[in-house]
């Protein structure tokens, strides 16, 4: 830590690089260094970690120096993992690097805006600092234009001492109102060659066009293409823990990334992994039938919910014995979208609260029966926290921790979202929906209870909801999530569907992010990998499995694609150990050459990799197979596969017929003796990966031409590589 601190204690660091995809040599000047040491990160590799992925961000923007330009990077990490550090040592980064100009594009709600930029300046600190090297505004409008203007113009005045040149900080709120007054700011002032840095935050809501389908522009798109238009020299920065929106519109779409970065979580980060695949006894199953719906109508308090109050207050008081109320313990229920039934379980937690109080204040002959539901959920706490206080010692301290709980509802029945005061209470029992969804932090949350369903399935839209992921392995094992059995399992799914996407940007790290087939694992658990009104271009799901992958299209391949898929073929085969011709059924002629237990790794580097496909049905089905038998290989290194050389090799003839317009590939069994010959569909080993090379010599009717030596090939996907998929044609060849 020491080396670290020290190296940051220089006054100027200039980093070279010789990776192409980073445009510029960058600086790490005073601003970054004093904001890496105030943030008081517990470590140096949290300190080398948040300093090199801002710097790897920041490469990627317009060079401060081109006159002009511009550039759109997605940065994704996971919910609650420290995206807002990452874009305040980003900002800081701009800042000494001759950016003159930053502005943060906050939440949708009031309330969360007010999160973001409390978090900011307390980071920059704005309020404490000594010098003015930041110039403030929040939510500017017109009447501010000459001050900001006077605050550019400083860059241009040479009596102004270089670190005397301040930066203008402008904070959004993500409404149509406030965009467009940024912009009737910005409309009339002199921007030619002012290097901006915008940072979207949550860039995957709201902001993308919820139009495209309808050939409209949606407001608050509208409202940022202007913003952008009206920068000359802009680097647009999408921050997001749900980046699924940003990748699947279309990516000539001015908020299509050109660069993505993903960010990593510090060592404390406990998210999907920890609690739905490593810690499954942290998720509690609430049944059906204490799920409110229209045809089960719920009167009193579910046990479950009982249950979890249980847990939660055994926290609370297990946090008055060992941090001495210190930090904050809440428990977040989350029932519905809608404000109603937020009432029903705020009363319900009022009235067990109050019931509770009473029970164990006053003596109650009942109180012994509570103690022992107490007592059942403190065997369930014991088995994930070690150092536990006894349950006497908890029981002495429970009044305290029922008492001073402060139970409230977190929605806009009161006319606007309320604003947690984390500071006067250690407990917090919150009741809410959207407003505690994307955004929204909850302190110290150890108990959620979401009796809901998945919705209409977008992956995304239920990630965020996942406010109980976040920094607290200190106190993981008080952690518990309460959810319908559905929600459990669409987000164990989502999963591996994250950690996927995940993967795939990170080999995409340096390289245009346009050149990406967007094609990811999806379980079929969840419907969608986002909303539907912001994708102009449709989705294929799939998974092969005891299935065969067979192009319908290879007469729409340009000539360079088939000469291209000839070679490939070729040098494959004829670098494989001598084959063997094998006969099937009675006739002589129906002979192929085959390789057995071939190197599937190999295999699928030299010849599926390889292999081009053009028409968007069989390219996408095709990237898709291609994901399963990587995540296959990835588990199955050294998988064997078999390879077939259909008719040794003979060119068959093919005709594209004009009624049905695709291929035929196979060539069937004979139907008066299938003993003679079963179909070429059967020329398979059912528990392996087998391809068969067909050489083909087209026929296309409606064309009325010939294509000659077309190499095809057909690959079956046994059982234990199934996989389910979701796939998008952006264009371009696989």
């Amino acid at each position: 830590m020491s080396n670290y601190s020290e190296t940051l204690e220089m006054m100027e660091i200039t980093v070279q690089t010789n990776d192409s995809s980073k445009l510029w040599f960058f600086v790490i000047g005073e601003e970054t260094q004093a904001l890496l040491n105030h943030l008081g990160l517990p470590d140096e590799e949290s300190q080398t970690r948040i300093h090199n992925e801002a710097t790897e961000v920041i490469q990627r923007c317009v060079p401060p120096v081109s006159p002009r330009g511009s550039k759109t990077g997605l940065v994704t990490g996971y919910v609650q993992s420290g995206k807002t550090m990452s874009f305040t040592t980003v900002a800081a980064l701009a800042c000494d690097n001759g950016y003159r100009m930053v502005i943060v594009i906050g939440g949708t709600k009031t309330n969360l805006f007010k999160q973001s930029n409390d978090r900011l300046k307390k980071d920059l600190r704005l309020d404490t600092r000594s010098d003015r090297k930041w110039k403030y505004f929040e939510n500017p409008r017109s009447d501010k234009r000459q001050n900001i203007q006077s605050t550019l113009d400083t860059w241009q005045d040479p009596s102004v001492p270089e670190d005397e040149r301040q930066i203008a900080l402008l904070t959004v709120m993500k409404q149509s109102d406030h965009l467009q007054h940024l912009n009737n700011l910005l409309r009339n002032m002199n921007l030619e060659g002012v290097p901006v840095l915008i940072i979207d935050d949550e860039a995957d809501q709201a902001g993308l066009n919820n139009k495209v389908n309808q050939g409209a522009m949606s407001t608050i798109y509208r409202h940022l293409i202007e913003l952008r238009q009206l920068l000359p020299h802009h680097s647009f920065l999408q921050y997001t823990a749900t980046p699924q929106a940003p990748l699947l519109i279309n990516i000539v779409d001015v908020l299509s990334p050109d660069f993505a970065e993903v960010l990593t979580p510090g060592a404390d980060y406990s998210g999907g992994k920890e609690f739905f695949l490593e810690n499954p006894i942290l998720i509690k199953t609430i049944p059906s039938y204490e799920i409110p719906t229209q045809d089960n109508q719920v009167i009193d308090p579910p046990e479950t919910f009982l249950f979890a109050m249980m847990l939660f207050y055994l926290g609370v008081a297990a946090g008055y014995l060992r941090d001495k109320g210190r930090g904050n313990r809440s428990m977040m229920v989350h029932p519905s979208q809608k404000i109603a039934p937020h009432g029903e379980y705020f009363f319900w937690a009022r009235q067990i609260n109050n019931q509770w109080k009473k029970t164990l204040d006053a003596n109650d002959p009942a109180c012994i029966n509570l103690l022992a539901s107490f007592n059942k959920a403190y065997q369930d706490l014991v088995k994930t926290v070690a150092d536990l206080p006894s349950f006497d010692e908890l029981v002495k301290v429970l009044p305290r921790a029922i008492n001073q709980t402060n139970i409230q509802q977190v929605n806009t029945a009161g006319g606007k979202t309320p604003t947690i005061d984390w500071k006067n209470e250690y407990a917090h029992i919150l009741v809410g929906g959207q407003a505690m969804d994307r955004g929204f932090t909850v302190e110290g949350l150890t108990i959620t209870y979401m009796p809901r369903g998945a919705g209409v399935g977008n992956a995304d839209t239920l990630q965020q909801r996942a406010r109980f992921f976040g920094y607290k392995r200190s106190y993981l094992g008080y952690c518990r999530v309460f959810l319908e059995q559905d929600v459990r399992d669409a987000f164990t799914t989502y999963v591996e569907h994250e950690e996927n996407i995940r993967q795939q940007l990170k080999k995409y790290r340096g390289k245009p992010l346009s050149e990406w087939k967007r094609a990811f694992f999806l379980d079929n658990a969840l419907s969608s990998p986002t909303r539907g009104s912001v994708r102009d271009l449709p989705l294929m799901r799939g998974g092969f499995g005891s299935d065969w992958y067979v192009p319908n299209y290879p007469h729409d391949s340009d000539e360079d694609a088939i000469n291209t898929n000839r070679k490939v073929v070729d040098t494959f085969w004829s670098q494989l150990t001598p084959s063997k011709e094998k006969s099937f059924g009675k006739l002589s002629v129906n002979k192929h050459l085959f390789a057995t237990d071939i190197s599937l790794r190999d295999t699928f580097e030299q010849l599926i990799i390889k292999f081009r496909t053009t028409h968007p049905s069989d390219s996408q089905r095709f990237t898709g197979l291609m994901l399963q038998v990587q995540r296959y290989l990835e588990q199955n290194p050294d998988e064997l596969c078999d390879i077939y050389l259909m008719d040794k090799g003979r060119h068959r003839p093919r005709t594209i017929t004009k009624n049905i317009g695709r291929l035929n590939l196979f060539q069937g069994r004979n139907s008066k003796d299938p003993d003679k010959y079963p179909g070429d569909r059967q020329i398979v080993v059912k528990d392996k990966l087998t391809i068969q090379i067909h050489k083909l010599n087209l026929q296309v009717e409606a064309e009325e031409r010939d294509i000659p030596n077309v190499s095809v090939i057909a690959i079956w996907v046994p059982q234990k590589m199934e996989h389910h998929w979701v796939s998008q044609n952006q264009g371009g060849v696989v």
